[in-house]
């Protein structure tokens, strides 16, 4: 069996690591695994198709940034990604995140329709059945379970300076992504297979299928000299995102300092060099890093992690953090606070300050024991990477058996 994958990155980032779990688990399993991705990551054990190039990116973004026209371009790119795939001829296609100013929507779907050939979609975020946006939440607007236009997050991600095309957009992504005839979608959360119904994408099967991580990596680790290498001097309250955007509460954590008592340390992971720079007094800053081992070591040292995010789907960060033992507590956002139960974290309504403050003091009295036992099990439970890769084989050996 071949198992072809399609998404922005390969072994980078969240989407990025979890097709490459996926593709460790069919060369395991005695199956070819390829990966077809936009952006160079980390080596991969999947034989990897690289999708364009520098420039081919760049004149996509120019015609999203002009004419809000994203996914439509790189049409040449797309052309060729094609032929590759004719030249395998995988037994399943596999998509993940099919934007990021790399893909022409409208060349892939139309050949996947003509190859006819089973086709397998893990949502990551909200783009494919938006007119514009990746989520839509932030603004509450739910024009998308009808039809988009007039789009409020027009300058959000991917950002259009001038046109507004989100109904043009709207109506050829649903001619596009509809009408498939072995096409079975994944939601990784319950709040993402509810939107899914809600979208005109409900033709289709959706299956469940949570994300996972390695949690013989993601494990509590006693071991203080993580705090030594990056200067941590206090208890702290941790903070991990790819990129640290708006969207992620940066300024939440900015505010969270100045309640805090001065006993206890905001440590940020994923930061830039000027966001660095601009940090009061009492947020440590370090940059990203795509060493498991180290993120492994800041997770279990942490008192508490924190997820102030505005706009998610299921954030890996909060199951890392479980895996390691320690408590999450995140906003009421997408599928985040599905990851915990009242036994090992709290969910706090978006934006308030004071409730994130109390639930981490309410946390620290508790002691972090109280919690540690049941974050390492409920990770365990539901949240190993191998639940996760044998969801999807079970769905890739269906799917071939129909075939």
């Amino acid at each position: 069996m071949k198992i072809f994958q399609i998404n922005s990155t390969v072994n980078t980032g969240s989407h990025g690591r979890i097709a490459e779990e996926i593709g460790l688990s069919l060369i395991a399993a005695g199956y070819e695994s390829y990966i077809a991705a936009a952006y160079a990551g980390r080596s991969s054990r999947s034989r990897v198709i690289k999708i364009g190039n520098a420039f081919d990116r760049y004149m996509h973004g120019l015609k999203t940034r002009l004419f809000d026209r994203h996914g439509f371009g790189s049409k040449t790119s797309t052309k060729r990604l094609i032929n590759k795939i004719r030249e395998i001829n995988p037994d399943i296609i596999h998509l993940h995140n099919i934007h990021g100013y790399y893909l022409h929507t409208g060349v892939l779907f139309n050949f996947l329709k003509a190859a006819n050939k089973p086709v397998v979609w893990t949502f990551h975020d909200c783009w494919p059945f938006t007119g514009h946006c990746s989520y839509f939440d932030r603004y509450n607007c739910y024009k998308w379970e009808t039809e988009c236009y007039n789009c409020p997050n027009k300058k959000g991600y991917p950002s259009s300076w001038l046109i507004d095309n989100s109904r043009r957009n709207y109506r050829q992504k649903k001619m596009l992504f509809t009408g498939l005839a072995k096409m079975v979608l994944v939601a990784p959360c319950r709040w993402m297979e509810n939107h899914l119904k809600n979208s005109f994408l409900n033709e289709y099967e959706i299956r469940i299928i949570y994300n996972g991580v390695d949690i013989s990596i993601f494990k509590p680790a006693n071991d203080s000299r993580v705090k030594e290498k990056y200067n941590i001097k206090k208890k702290y309250i941790l903070g991990v995102a790819s990129k640290w955007t708006a969207r992620k509460g940066l300024e939440d954590f900015k505010e969270l300092r100045k309640i805090l008592p001065s006993e206890f340390e905001i440590v940020l992971v994923g930061l830039s060099a000027g966001q660095i720079k601009n940090l009061p007094s009492g947020i440590i800053g370090i940059t990203r890093t795509e060493n498991t081992e180290t993120l492994s070591e800041l997770y279990s040292e942490a008192e508490v992690f924190v997820n102030p995010t505005y706009v998610d789907n299921f954030p890996s960060t909060n199951i890392e953090a479980l895996a390691c033992g320690t408590p999450v507590i995140t906003y009421i956002t997408g599928g985040s606070p599905e990851a915990i139960d009242e036994k090992t974290g709290v969910v706090v309504e978006k934006g308030n300050i004071k409730m994130l403050a109390q639930a981490i003091m309410t946390i620290i009295k508790n002691g972090k024991e109280h919690y540690s036992k049941n974050c390492r099990a409920r990770s365990e439970m539901f949240f190993d990477k191998n639940i996760m890769c044998s969801g999807y084989l079970s769905l890739y050996r269906e799917l071939f058996q129909e075939n």
